[in-house]
């Protein structure tokens, strides 16, 4: 079986750079905590829990750690959480993804200055929970059509839209055009990580020309999920797995090109188990 895989599968760069720091945080010999899954990959959470990081749900567990360092993950988090792990005395490696912090800086000076925030993405993401974290005044979330048309800004002050950098560019696109129509004054600044579109281009682009399409990453990974909603639009025959285990395919002789992505999150031992799986068992 032919394979076209994607060059640009697996980790991205805030994501490698986070992980290869807690794994080097665990060669310390201090106690090392991370705030939330470091990323969303089932295998490099347990293997890391296996060499004594523990994870962090909230803010109200961390209020019982008193010792040990504490990691902010890629996603990021809200200035609460800064100030919390500082009032407590605990050390923080601060592995925010600086995409993320550029989206943290341009909500909290906006906000200062009298703009309200309008955010586009996923209100139970761990990224917008922490964007949200940065204005000073309540910022508001849409991620569809439907929650978009609902949002009621006060026409008086200006608003200043921003995006979960793992949003779908064309959706932003269509969101903000859509909130244009409603006259308020409004600046976008388009924070969708480049790594982000070039992924979900190469993927539409991989998923037009393939018969079957398979996409690698975790169940809780919102890049991974908008991956497989714009390669199944483009091929019928896509897959959403996490790791080869899962990989249960029966393709029919037509089928001569598989392709495959991976989201951010995945790391390429997992692409290289299922991308060898593929050309030697089909």
């Amino acid at each position: 079986m032919e394979v076209l895989l994607a060059k640009s599968a697996g980790f991205c760069f805030g994501v490698k750079r986070a992980v290869d720091r807690v794994y080097e945080l665990t060669r310390t010999g201090h106690k090392i905590y991370t705030f939330g899954p470091i990323i969303h990959n089932e295998e490099v959470v347990g293997d890391l829990e296996k060499k004594g990081v523990s994870v962090i749900a909230d803010e109200k567990e961390l209020t019982g750690i008193t010792d040990g360092v504490v990691v902010i993950r890629s996603h990021g988090v809200a200035k609460s959480v800064y100030e919390q792990i500082e009032r407590q005395g605990l050390e923080c490696v601060d592995a925010t993804c600086p995409f993320v912090k550029r989206i943290h800086n341009i909500v909290e000076k906006e906000s200062a200055a009298g703009k309200q925030i309008l955010i586009i993405g996923n209100a139970g993401h761990p990224e917008v929970e922490g964007i949200m974290g940065w204005s000073n005044t309540p910022a508001m979330v849409a991620e569809t059509k439907e929650e978009i048309e609902k949002i009621a800004c006060d026409p008086e002050k200006p608003v200043c839209v921003v995006s979960q950098t793992t949003f779908n560019y064309n959706k932003f696109q269509e969101l903000v055009e859509i909130f244009m129509k409603r006259g308020y004054d409004i600046s976008v600044v388009n924070t969708i990580c480049n790594a982000t579109e070039e992924r979900q281009t190469e993927a539409k682009e991989i998923a037009a020309k393939v018969d079957a399409m398979i996409i690698i990453g975790g169940k809780h990974s919102s890049n991974t999920r908008k991956l497989y909603e714009i390669c199944s639009r483009e091929c019928a025959d896509t897959y959403f797995i996490q790791t080869l285990d899962d990989l249960h395919l029966e393709l029919p002789k037509s089928v001569r090109l598989v392709g495959i992505t991976a989201g951010a999150s995945t790391p390429n031992k997992i692409i290289e188990e299922v991308q060898n799986y593929v050309r030697i068992n089909f």
